[in-house]
């Protein structure tokens, strides 16, 4: 009996240990602690989010485009908590491709599906073609990317299986690359969702009315084929529904979600999913410049077989975005994707990812060590910024307010100079705080590169000697305009500013990152490395 005690009591504690292990943010919190929720539920550049429901538990994913690890599974109970549980895409393919740096290029608005017991990720690359990875365990490995459709401006792509078995892909146009856009496009495909079968058939042409028609959803609901698909453009538009009773047409359309009165821009592209008790519920994307495309949820209900998305607060038969609603799943635990890493851990946390497909020797964490060791890559001979510097380790911007702190020790090895390592926010413009080993000793620098996109060098707005190769860096960030503060410490503890501030910019088709870098000048000897202790996220 004493034996059984002992053993409840631990299980106790480990349960207890696992809660506080738990991350939840300083800085953004959607569950408002009393049954409600705000928008947006994650203040966070998961753009293009799709949901699926798997008996209780819901799955997300969202583009990730060129950033490796790809394709986020986060994970969810109340459909308000989410936690970042995975990658489905450890690297991107084709895999040599993106080892350089491809911004804006890559993985484009994924759909996720469950059929067959077995989860089923979509994503059109606008160059390759539509792949589609799948897992019986999302926490797991997946399996390998399939080219189900090889085709040059084929994007956002959803599948849908029939009740007599068949399967259909919906999908998009990226004019960039197919010479039109505005054009949703089914397929037929194999039985098992890995091929492609006919050239397919255009069911909507938005050109006369819907500019920018994509991002579209398969669903059938009542006997009705639905395409839910955004339409106006990604930081002005509105969610169009399209219906028919023959997957090929003709397809009746709604505008069912608009910004109206609100101050919620462009509120489409997303996931109808259903609550346990049978409720609707709808995630879209709301375009905030710098800190990317941040998701929503909305109640939907079905009038006459349409869904009606958010209140339809000037009775003109078209939903807006709510800011504060009743959780769909009663819940008290509160989840947020990972932000601040000790690294104390075997890995890195999930929230990383790189600015190209990794390689092995750009990072070590080793077990029973408290710090992640970030080699000094050489940076590639022709650029003149870090824009397409492939090694910047790097993680979305968690919030509208929030402070990032981190320690770096640099180890320059036999180089005289030529080693730095730091602290980034990084997008079309970018700013460094940088630690360098210069042949006098070492500096603190802050550096700036405007239209770093456009091949733009860094500029030293400040530039102090120090007489030791250990520093903090912190940068502060306030909303709206994502305005970032750098400041230094010596000791953690007296943080004083340095250089000047700077405004944020996003990325192609991404939201501005926050993270770490260690490169090398091209010229100097390879070898060294930075250490760093912590990296946390804070009010």
């Amino acid at each position: 009996m004493k034996k059984i005690f002992l053993f409840s009591i631990l299980v106790i504690c480990v349960i207890i240990s696992n809660a506080q292990n738990k991350t939840v943010s300083e800085v953004w919190q959607a569950d408002t602690g009393n049954g409600t929720y705000k928008n947006p539920i994650l203040y966070s550049d998961y753009s293009d989010p799709d949901v699926v429901k798997v008996g209780n538990d819901y799955y997300m994913t969202a583009s990730s485009f060129n950033s490796a690890p790809g394709l986020p599974i986060l994970h969810s109970t109340d459909m308000v908590n989410w936690e970042l549980i995975n990658h489905a895409l450890p690297v991107i393919v084709p895999e040599d491709h993106f080892k350089v740096p491809q911004h804006g290029n890559g993985v484009w608005a994924p759909s996720i599906r469950y059929h067959n017991n077995e989860i089923y990720i979509y994503w059109g690359d606008p160059d390759f073609g539509i792949y589609m990875v799948k897992t019986k365990d999302p926490y797991g490995t997946w399996e390998a990317p399939v080219l189900v459709m090889e085709a040059k401006g084929a994007i956002d792509p959803c599948p849908l299986w029939d009740e007599d078995g068949k399967a259909y892909l919906v999908h998009a146009w990226a004019g960039s690359r197919a010479g039109v856009k505005s054009l949703l496009t089914v397929n037929k495909m194999n039985a098992e969702g890995t091929k492609v079968l006919d050239k397919g058939k255009h069911v909507f042409d938005g050109h006369d009315a819907h500019p920018t028609v994509e991002g579209a959803k398969f669903y059938k609901r009542n006997g009705y084929y639905y395409i839910f698909a955004p339409a106006g453009g990604v930081p002005t538009g509105w969610q169009l529904i399209l219906r028919a009773k023959n997957i090929y047409g003709p397809y009746e359309e709604k505008i069912v979600l608009e910004q109206g009165s609100t101050k919620i821009n462009g509120p489409h592209q997303g996931a109808w999913v259903d609550a346990p008790n049978g409720s609707s519920w709808f995630y879209h994307f709301q375009d905030v410049g710098a800190y990317g495309r941040i998701v929503h949820l909305q109640p939907v209900k079905w009038v006459n077989n349409w869904p009606l998305m958010g209140i339809d607060y000037d009775k003109n038969g078209i939903g807006e975005p709510v800011t504060e609603f009743k959780k769909p799943v009663v819940s008290k635990k509160v989840m947020t994707p990972a932000e601040t890493d000790e690294f104390e851990n075997d890995s890195i946390g999930l929230q990383w990812q790189w600015n190209a497909n990794p390689e092995v020797v750009w990072s070590a964490k080793l077990p029973g060590k408290s710090h992640l060791r970030l080699f000094s890559i050489k940076k590639p001979v022709e650029t003149t910024n870090l824009w397409m510097v492939p090694n910047l380790l790097l993680q979305k911007f968690p919030a509208p307010d929030f402070k990032a702190t981190t320690k770096v020790k640099l180890y320059p090895e036999e180089a005289e100079y030529g080693k730095s390592s730091g602290l980034i926010v990084m997008g079309m413009d970018y700013a460094t705080l940088t630690l360098v080993k210069m042949k006098e000793g070492f500096t603190i620098q802050q550096n700036v590169a405007l239209e770093a996109n456009k091949g733009k060098p860094e500029v030293t707005i400040e530039e102090l000697a120090i007489k030791t190769d250990e520093v903090y860096f912190r940068v502060t960030v306030s909303g709206p305009d994502a305005l970032c503060r750098f400041s230094y410490s010596l000791n953690g503890r007296k943080f004083k500013p340095i250089g000047k501030p700077f405004k944020a910019k996003e990325g192609k088709w991404v939201g501005a990152k926050v993270g770490l870098f260690s490169v090398s000048d091209p010229e100097v000897k390879r070898g060294g490395y930075a250490d760093i202790e912590f990296f946390r996220i804070t009010q």
